[in-house]
């Protein structure tokens, strides 16, 4: 499956239809610009009832991206009212989103942090404090996501 904005999405193992691979391309004019950046997408059983689960399987260092990897966004998130009233339920998963729309926002994520809940909070505390040191850290996580 080919995005329409070009990001690459395709079953991994074809013995396991619930994982699928994905290639994220970093957003132009961003830290994250020319980097190529996989990840899984593990979708439940009740899919598409639940929202799958996203983890970047190479480095990543992002306000919302957890250090193993794992995704923290809004359109992840289990449908309904959120416990902590943080976000709408607009805002979380539907049945209706697809997986060229979770792409899309995770893109849309890389290039607009909410270090307001982050995931990994020294990238958040990095991105709000120290921008040029979080830029230097992309940049080198760029090269690595092209083996350079």
């Amino acid at each position: 499956l080919i995005a329409a904005d070009g990001q690459i999405s395709g079953n991994k193992n074809t013995n396991n239809l619930l994982e699928s691979v994905s290639f994220l391309r970093g957003p132009e004019d961003t830290c994250f610009e020319g980097g190529v950046f996989p990840a899984i997408l593990s979708f439940p059983s009740d899919y598409p009832l639940s929202p799958p689960k996203m983890k970047f399987t190479c480095d990543m260092f992002h306000p919302n991206i957890y250090p193993d990897g794992r995704v923290c966004i809004s359109i992840l998130h289990a449908p309904g009212d959120d416990p902590m009233g943080y976000e709408s339920s607009a805002e979380r998963w539907s049945p209706v989103q697809s997986v060229e729309k979770i792409l899309l926002s995770v893109v849309s994520m890389l290039a607009e942090p909410n270090d307001e809940s982050g995931a990994n909070v020294d990238a958040s505390k990095m991105w709000r404090e120290d921008r040029e040191q979080f830029y230097r850290l992309a940049k080198q996580i760029v090269r690595k996501s092209l083996s350079l």
